[in-house]
């Protein structure tokens, strides 16, 4: 009988340690994506996967650029409404990361429609589920996730990126 149980406890703890990380993955994406409606892009690029923000010249550099597009499109008369994300897939081991895909709705307001995106964020971390990366899925990261992730593991299989659509 003590045998079983401890069977049944080794066998619940990876279990629970999951879903404790799962929980933890969405308020992380959830955080981000509400950053992003508020404005605040310090924490968008610092949970944007480092090879990006190296990509993109820099922590500051990045910031400047979203800034300068956030301008743009209110100069065009489009804000954020709202930002949300979903519930996280499985988990997939990438060489020394971990890779889960997470669904999310961005929608944006103008003063006579409102635009609808649904896609995923790939979210990836390097210390076991601690502290998350995200990349927004869409045409030109899609096509670069080989060079992004030498390591990526093949069975996680990423959706291409759909058209927004107008309410």
């Amino acid at each position: 009988m003590k045998f079983f149980i401890k069977a049944v406890i080794i066998l619940l703890i990876p279990a629970a340690s999951l879903a404790q990380d799962t929980v933890k993955l969405k308020h992380q994406a959830q955080a981000v994506a509400d950053a992003l409606v508020k404005g605040d892009y310090a924490t968008v690029v610092d949970h944007t996967y480092p090879k990006i923000v190296t990509q993109m010249g820099g922590k500051e550099k990045m910031m400047a650029t979203i800034k300068q597009g956030m301008e743009q499109m209110n100069a065009q008369g489009f804000s954020f409404a709202d930002a949300a994300v979903g519930s996280p897939g499985k988990f997939y081991k990438a060489g020394t990361e971990i890779h889960c895909l997470i669904p999310q709705r961005i929608a944006l307001k103008s003063p006579n429609s409102r635009i609808v995106n649904n896609s995923y964020l790939l979210a990836v971390t390097k210390d076991g589920g601690k502290f998350w990366y995200f990349i927004d899925i869409n045409r030109g990261t899609y096509n670069k996730i080989p060079q992004l992730f030498p390591n990526f593991n093949k069975k996680l299989v990423i959706p291409e990126p759909t058209q927004p659509s107008m309410e």
